[in-house]
């Protein structure tokens, strides 16, 4: 059995919404057992990122003023992220997106702000949850191996963490959606 059988994500938690209109702010806390620098190497590094984020990176995101091309797993979009904060290894800021890293307890208290489609906002909360678990585990020296995109829809726990973040925003989850207009989900 590898580590990746053995994986299940947790309850939906450390997670809040921001609501304006129909962009929301997700708002991700997560603390992880590993230092800021090393947590600020997984979030800046092309490298890195392929082995955990729901997105490939063409460069380095560690620099102010870089553009980068960012590419969503398993599909063709991809966008230009220009990083506008890069104060290693603490923040990091590019497009509709902020990190920040706190030295805490001996490890890293990492904080996410994406501005997501409301639509979408539970969909977001569990992708970055699964993507967290998943980092953390690589940075222990245990890899599970990326789980993002389409792969981690299919994935065991994710309709459930789904349905866990949209009842904590007050939001429903796309299918909910679809369903509510007679459309299959």
């Amino acid at each position: 059995m590898t580590y990746r059988d053995q994986y299940t994500p947790g309850p939906a938690s450390g997670a809040q919404v921001r609501k304006d209109g129909e962009k929301w702010t997700l708002i991700l806390v997560r603390e992880l057992r590993h230092s800021p620098e090393k947590v600020w190497e997984a979030i800046t590094d092309p490298v890195h990122l392929r082995e955990w984020a729901p997105f490939d990176a063409e460069g380095s995101l560690g620099t102010v003023g870089s553009t980068v091309k960012l590419t969503w797993v398993g599909t063709p979009t991809s966008f230009e992220a220009r990083v506008t904060r890069a104060e290693a290894p603490k923040v990091l800021e590019y497009n509709d997106t902020r990190w920040e890293l706190e030295a805490f307890g001996g490890g890293t208290r990492l904080r996410l702000w994406h501005n997501i489609d409301r639509r979408f906002i539970s969909w977001g909360a569990a992708g970055w949850h699964v993507c967290f678990d998943v980092l953390d585990r690589l940075l222990s020296g245990t890899p599970i191996g990326r789980i993002a995109g389409g792969e981690a829809m299919k994935f065991d726990g994710w309709q459930r963490l789904t349905a866990e973040y949209a009842k904590q925003f007050g939001a429903e989850t796309p299918g909910e959606q679809s369903n509510a207009r007679g459309v299959e989900a």
